[in-house]
């Protein structure tokens, strides 16, 4: 545990322990004893500089939207404490994948999948008109206002489960969130919600992360990953059984070229991996759980989500105004509440 001035900040518990240090929650009596989640950062060199990169994220954030109407996570303050690098934050809840892990991978409603994912292109499109890429988008990296549920009975498959009461959501995790000027690395984004430009090293830009938010959306309404696999060649493969073939054009200019034969994604069938793709992934629209018209919707969106090329993907400023946002007028499921896409939604 880190000593910090009790003056200031009194710990109540720990909220996650990660390689860069740990996140307290804390109450802060500099602001009137308000509870605030507080990231400490270890006395590390690298750690520490990856520290003060976010913290100019953040910064740049909090100038550009003082009143959080984009739904960004909220930097209050950050101080340097015996070398500890300490950025204070409004304290949410529980993320929207650890909410998923407690209710067994039971998905989300079609109604609160709309919800979470307006808010999230919202945020995201705020991020990208401001020139910055997130590069980290994943359901760990949203997360809830307030995770508090209520449990109804499932008549059907005779069980209880948990429904929460408010999709009200905040995008965090700005440590590798890149502005448009800066070095750009070679890989970005966890294994699974990865573009192909940058499994094939074309570079990458805001469009990286559309595609991490269509890997996003299906997780939501389905509970499990669209892309279970660690190995680049594999991913490469379960996208052609999903989407269809890499485009020739990203083949051709790739310098990965080992993954390819004659123009084509070299890639055995008949192989335990093969067969481990084939059983484990089919055509997207064979994933829908309904032929009800909102969910041909949203496939829709997630089909534009999940373009191979870059440049064909779609803008969050077009995936704001996409069918499946009923024309951007939406209530919050289970809340009753109305928002629309140029106020608070998050109110």
């Amino acid at each position: 545990m880190y000593s910090l001035p009790l003056l200031y900040h009194e710990i109540v518990n720990t909220l996650g322990e990660g390689t860069f240090g740990r996140v307290m929650q804390c109450i802060d009596h500099r602001r009137g004893g308000a509870s605030v989640a507080l990231k400490i950062i270890k006395n590390v060199e690298k750690y520490k500089e990856a520290a003060r990169l976010e913290i100019n994220v953040l910064e740049k954030i909090n100038e550009k939207d003082p009143d959080n109407k984009f739904l960004c996570v909220q930097m209050y303050d950050w101080f340097d404490y015996h070398g500890h690098m300490c950025i204070s934050f409004e304290l949410l809840a529980l993320s929207t994948f650890d909410f998923l892990k407690e209710t067994n991978y039971l998905p989300y409603s079609i109604g609160q999948v709309r919800h979470m994912a307006y808010q999230i292109c919202l945020a995201v499109k705020f991020l990208h008109d401001n020139k910055l890429t997130h590069t980290d988008l994943k359901p760990e990296n949203i997360l809830f206002v307030n995770s508090e549920f209520i449990m109804t009975l499932n008549v059907e498959k005779k069980r209880e489960e948990r429904t929460v009461k408010s999709t009200a959501v905040r995008v965090v995790d700005f440590g590798s969130a890149t502005f448009d000027h800066e070095h750009h690395s070679t890989i970005v984004s966890t294994r699974h919600y990865r573009a192909p430009e940058v499994i094939l090293e074309l570079g990458w830009s805001h469009p990286c992360d559309v595609w991490s938010i269509g890997c996003i959306l299906f997780e939501y309404y389905l509970g499990f990953t669209l892309f279970q696999t660690h190995d680049n060649r594999e991913h490469l493969a379960m996208m052609e059984r999903i989407l269809g073939p890499v485009p020739s054009r990203m083949i051709r200019k790739t310098r990965k070229q080992k993954y390819f034969y004659r123009g084509r994604l070299d890639w055995d069938e008949s192989s335990s991996a093969g067969k481990y793709v084939r059983e484990n992934c089919k055509p997207l629209r064979r994933y829908l759980l309904s032929e009800v018209e909102e969910h041909h919707q949203l496939f829709d969106l997630i089909e534009s989500m999940l373009e191979y090329e870059p440049s064909k993907r779609l803008a969050l400023a077009d995936s704001l105004k996409h069918p499946f946002f009923e024309n951007g007028a939406i209530s919050e499921a289970g809340s009753g509440k109305n928002w629309e896409g140029n106020r608070d939604i998050s109110r």
